[in-house]
């Protein structure tokens, strides 16, 4: 096998005219892979797959990456079997799910970016698609998003910790979306799981926006500067315990099972063969259909809840902010189903809308969690001149943003008129 690409391939395509002789000389290799496979015929029920062992390494510029893979081929039967050869490995050795190929990890490699923080792709999906393989699409499109910011999170980047946090917060949104469908025990284990590994992300994102956000704006400001110089210093310390805190979850066993389980459970669960479901449920209608009755439904619950933000307590504007942020990923999800030049114009101006009533409404929840962290901040057990500082500043900082809170929920309000009367683009 010839270990450079055969250029010839590209006659009588639209790549030809690229081909030139400088482009030629150019061409060198950015990262290589030494490889050694070896292949085990498995029989499992009546299928037969083979399990191909991967053991290596990646080389760019004299760094290297090491390559531990497992990859399970159906040869013939059900893909079912599939399923029940990756759980007995999960049982019997410590393996861990991944979504880079190893291109992949060899471009990341040769830029330097292996532990680079990894943003949300977008997700196509064919206007015929049925809505349970829509399902699979979306929610291994946000698995993937989640876990290929493993690296990252392991190096100590808050902006990893972020973007793992956002794929998990899309992934359960799109659980939550298509719930008419997953009903049954599995699903909960799942959603039980994901819930606890993003817990374990928050307070490093909590702390940073403190700091980032309210407290260093006001360095040097009169008349606390002294007293924010304190409290910028104390949480300075605080974002490393929170990232060690991320950083173990991530390095757990419990962290390594659950890629997995929910990879599988998302192309194998128990949902996926729920033959018996009523029609209200049934996996093989339209995506499109699915889509539109959800959407206008959600959106017809947040327009509620928006016209009496007056009345709504920290509690209920949290829940109203988790439903628009749920909406917004909804028609993220969803984009593609719905094309055209009219739609695309509705589709942008709904997004922007929902952003602006995220926005607001993450920054009223923001001061909510700066008022609890108060007492992490001050410990009210402890007397010193230190202490009183933080306190201080602390309140100040929360005296200010419950000043600010009107206008914010005025904007909440103002906001929700422009998306009543904004045709969804679904229309």
């Amino acid at each position: 096998m010839r270990d450079e690409p055969d250029l010839k391939l590209a006659e009588g395509t639209p790549l030809e005219p690229l081909i030139t002789k400088k482009l030629r000389r150019k061409l060198k290799p950015i990262f290589g892979t030494i490889v050694e496979r070896t292949a085990i015929p498995v029989h499992s029920g009546e299928a037969e797959l083979e399990l191909a062992l991967d053991r290596g390494h990646i080389e760019a510029d004299g760094s290297r990456e090491p390559i531990n893979e497992i990859e399970i081929e159906l040869k013939r039967g059900e893909r079912t079997e599939i399923g029940k050869i990756a759980e007995r490995l999960v049982e019997a050795v410590p393996v861990g799910y991944s979504a880079l190929a190893k291109a992949e990890r060899g471009y990341a490699l040769s830029a330097g970016e292996v532990a680079r923080p990894v943003h949300g792709s977008r997700i196509e999906l064919d206007p015929d698609t049925a809505t349970g393989a829509a399902f699979v699409t979306i929610a291994l499109s946000c698995l993937n998003h989640a876990t290929s910011n493993h690296r990252a999170v392991r190096e100590g980047d808050p902006e990893g910790v972020h973007q793992m946090r956002v794929g998990l917060r899309r992934l359960r949104t799109a659980i939550s979306v298509f719930k008419e469908l997953l009903q049954g025990p599995q699903t909960e284990a799942i959603k039980t799981e994901l819930k606890w590994l993003t817990e374990q992300l928050g307070p490093a994102r909590d702390f940073d926006v403190l700091l980032e956000k309210r407290v260093r704006p006001l360095r040097g400001a009169a008349p606390i500067a002294e007293e924010i110089k304190a409290l910028e210093g104390d949480l300075g310390a605080k974002p490393a315990g929170a990232l060690e805190r991320a950083k173990t979850a991530v390095d757990s066993d419990r962290y390594r099972v659950i890629g997995v389980q929910t990879a599988l459970w998302l192309v194998n669960g128990a949902w996926s063969s729920n033959e018996g479901a009523p029609k209200v449920a049934r996996q093989d209608r339209p995506a499109g259909e699915f889509a539109a009755k959800i959407l206008a439904k959600r959106s017809k619950k947040i327009l509620q809840k928006i016209a009496d933000i007056k009345a709504l307590d920290a509690r209920g504007r949290h829940k109203l902010r988790i439903a628009v942020k749920k909406l917004r990923y909804a028609c993220e999800f969803f984009s593609g189903l719905f094309d055209g030049r009219k739609r695309t114009a509705r589709r942008n101006r709904l997004g922007r809308i929902l952003k602006s009533l995220q926005g607001a409404l993450g920054t009223l929840n923001d001061f909510e969690v700066h008022r609890r962290l108060t007492a992490t901040v001050a410990h009210r057990g402890k007397r010193s001149r230190e202490q009183s500082e933080k306190a201080l500043a602390m309140g100040f900082i929360t005296g200010q943003e419950q000043q600010q809170a009107t206008c914010y929920i005025a904007a909440v309000k103002k906001t929700g008129a422009r998306l009543s009367k904004t045709p969804k683009f679904l229309k």
